[in-house]
């Protein structure tokens, strides 16, 4: 066992710990009020991500909602190390924003995949606008209908920027790479982001942790608990298929959003009586992606509030990157014909993101799988057998048919879905489906 295996699960147990997030939040209060600052929301704005346009349309709400003003800053899309399947990633955003809006349609949210990207000059008129817009104060007003306008109309958009857009194109670069540079000196690499004393929250699926932030805070203008912007609700369903239906789930075992969102995947097949069949992949660290500093900082943090959320034991982890996870994967055929594929991906996952486990030792590995009903000799005869490598790889390569690269990700029927945040669509897809037995 290595020193870093020694000291990672208590220096990750302390630095990922509730009450460590809660004292450093009532920190930045104390230096806000010391300094007679108000509740300053920085926003950061990507003009041609599908994610902004529906952030940007929550800023009249949030504003007349809570007792906070707005810091506006027009950022470019992220850096390549962070986005290192570009493509998959636009398109991808596209439909998934889509399914957003109409998730949240009563808060009127409205996107609407056209299959394409807006053109780039287009998006450059945007971008003078919107900078226009934050010199001249406006941005909270305008920013929805100016984004809104680049992905529906563009031809309007262009007819307004002629008339209202006074920012040169010289100075809407300077303004970007200003705005860029501050968005990673705070530590992220995303658009449709907020941050808010040292904490970010990406998108509209994070705002209710800014929103509940802000209520204890006692910010908002009128009594009331209620959230404009909760989170998206899954397991409700308690009613069993009557004919055999699958959930695909890609899954990694390095991944800290696929750890936290396994027990409620299996719950789901319980209680649909959908078959969930694991695809396994490697990490993308392991399969050659970069993750920069930033995005492993973010994620680990925001997973970190999303299990306590969701009640989910997480944070003293054991990172179980290369041979860890290697010797993880050995085992999931041999667990998967035993009938204890549940078992010991749920005993893997809560060992190494709970409890630090190491699983590249023969004691943390063992200890994982005996308590999933597996037998260490034969376990230990698994861990010869490289034959997961191959299914890995297939499993990779229809994870990006899919138009998908990342995991968690899902598949029903027809519909994939990527994200832990997505239960919600595969329990929907579901439903579908039963209604559709019923109605034949």
């Amino acid at each position: 066992m290595s020193l870093k295996s020694l000291l990672m699960p208590a220096i990750s147990q302390r630095v990922l710990a509730r009450d460590r997030l809660l004292e450093r939040r009532a920190r930045a209060e104390r230096v806000r009020a010391a300094r007679g600052e108000s509740h300053r929301v920085h926003y950061f704005h990507q003009a041609d991500d599908p994610y902004s346009a529906l952030a940007a349309a929550c800023l009249p709400q949030l504003l007349a909602r809570y007792d906070i003003t707005i810091a506006a800053h027009v950022v470019g899309p992220p850096p390549d190390n962070a986005a290192p399947e570009r493509e998959r990633l636009v398109a991808y955003s596209r439909r998934d924003a889509q399914l957003l809006a109409s998730h949240y349609r009563l808060n009127g949210l409205e996107f609407h995949d056209g299959g394409a990207q807006p053109a780039s000059q287009d998006v450059e008129l945007a971008t003078r606008l919107l900078v226009t817009a934050i010199r001249d104060g406006r941005f909270v007003e305008a920013a929805g209908g100016i984004t809104s306008s680049l992905w529906q109309n563009p031809q309007a958009l262009a007819d307004s920027t002629q008339q209202q857009a006074t920012v040169t194109p010289a100075e809407a670069c300077a303004h970007l790479t200003a705005s860029s540079a501050l968005r990673r000196k705070l530590g992220h690499y995303l658009g449709a982001t907020f941050f808010y004393g040292g904490e970010w929250y990406w998108g509209v699926d994070r705002l209710h942790h800014l929103e509940q932030r802000l209520q204890a805070l006692g910010v908002q203008r009128f009594d009331g608990k209620d959230l404009l912007f909760p989170p998206a609700d899954d397991l409700q369903t308690t009613v069993r298929t009557a004919t055999p239906a699958a959930i695909d789930f890609f899954v990694s075992l390095r991944s800290p959003y696929s750890a936290i969102v396994a027990p409620r995947v299996f719950e789901l097949g319980r209680r649909t009586g959908a078959q969930v069949r694991l695809r396994f992949v490697l990490p993308m660290v392991m399969r050659g992606l970069p993750v920069p500093r930033e995005k492993r900082n973010y994620i680990s943090q925001d997973a970190a509030r999303e299990a306590f959320v969701r009640g989910i034991p997480f944070g003293r982890l054991n990172d179980p990157v290369g041979r860890p996870t290697e010797r993880g994967l050995a085992l999931m055929p041999l667990a998967e014909r035993a009938g204890k594929g549940e078992s010991y991906l749920l005993s893997f996952m809560h060992g190494v993101w709970a409890e630090g486990l190491d699983a590249g030792s023969d004691r943390g590995l063992r200890q994982i799988a005996e308590r999933a009903g597996l037998d260490w000799d034969e376990a230990r005869l698994a861990l010869k057998d490289e034959g997961w490598r191959k299914t890995a790889e297939q499993n990779r390569a229809e994870l990006f048919s899919l138009g998908l690269w990342g995991v968690p990700s899902f598949r029903v029927g027809d519909t994939a879905v990527w994200g832990q945040d997505r239960l919600w669509a595969v329990e929907d897809e579901l439903l579908k489906g039963m209604q559709s037995c019923s109605l034949s």
